[in-house]
């Protein structure tokens, strides 16, 4: 796709990450990996190593350990970026919206990856599994209200986001933290489904700016995954959310089984 200068003002989707992506809207042309570093600089981004985390150019396919895509972050503090890519575009900037909770994935992955090679084979585990759904397509469910977190997990929508939708848009919130949910976001098409992972908080969350509500989930979300031996994820048809999608303003929209799924029946 071409450059887009004005891809924030799209979906309220992009919402989080506005503050740290605002200054790309007065670019004509993609960024590059300066432009990208002259940001960061701004932010305080620190792998789980402590290694300071730079952007820097794509290596395509390293074959030493060391120098593969986790690894290289957690060792080095390196992100291999493409240019002219919403995908890498976007992990960027969810780099420096969620600092910590990035730093922790990318913990958990390396640990895991180093397992794998020490024992000479790659078989990927449940919880790389799931840490990649997290970054890939996650969706931070902050929750001020434990009947709306159980219509989420028993996959009871129309209840959710119809019936309850005073409620939902006063005691819960959604934040998109994976950057392939971000791309897909540039187009979103009924059938766009998240993984959820919810976090309770209290009221007063909501109250704060969008600045200290990100710090916050970013606090949380570190303290939620590290030393994380599983992690429990809720799929999500994110279009649900109010004002997420033109037409979720009408009751039938919610009609739709292919979308709105029921909770598959438990063996």
């Amino acid at each position: 796709m071409s450059w887009i200068p004005d891809f924030l003002a799209a979906s309220p989707l992009f919402e989080p990450l506005r503050p740290v992506a605002r200054g790309l809207e007065q670019l004509q042309h993609w960024p590059d990996i300066a432009e990208l570093e002259r940001i960061r600089v701004h932010k305080s981004v620190v792998t789980k190593s402590g290694k300071p985390i730079r952007f820097v150019a794509h290596e395509t396919s390293p074959q030493e350990f060391a120098r593969q895509y986790e690894p290289r972050i957690y060792l080095a503090g390196e992100v291999q970026t493409r240019t002219q890519n919403w995908h890498d575009l976007f992990n960027t900037l969810v780099w420096l919206t969620f600092p910590r909770a990035k730093a922790t994935l990318n913990q958990l992955h390396y640990q895991e990856l180093l397992r794998e090679h020490e024992r000479g084979f790659g078989q990927r585990g449940p919880l790389r599994d799931a840490a990649t759904l997290l970054d890939e397509s996650g969706v931070v469910v902050v929750s001020a209200d434990a009947e709306l977190s159980v219509l989420l997990r028993n996959f009871e929508w129309k209840e959710l986001f119809w019936q309850r939708r005073a409620a939902l848009l006063v005691r819960m919130k959604f934040f998109i933290l994976g950057h392939g949910l971000y791309e897909k976001a540039l187009n979103p098409y009924v059938g766009m489904t998240g993984k959820a992972l919810i976090l309770d908080v209290e009221q007063h969350f909501f109250n704060q700016t969008l600045g200290a509500q990100l710090h916050e989930i970013d606090l949380m979300l570190d303290q939620h995954l590290c030393g994380s031996t599983a992690i429990t994820l809720t799929p999500l048809p994110v279009l649900g959310y109010p004002d997420w999608s033109a037409d979720n303003a009408a009751e039938s929209y919610y009609d739709n089984q292919n979308y709105f799924r029921s909770r598959p029946v438990q063996r």
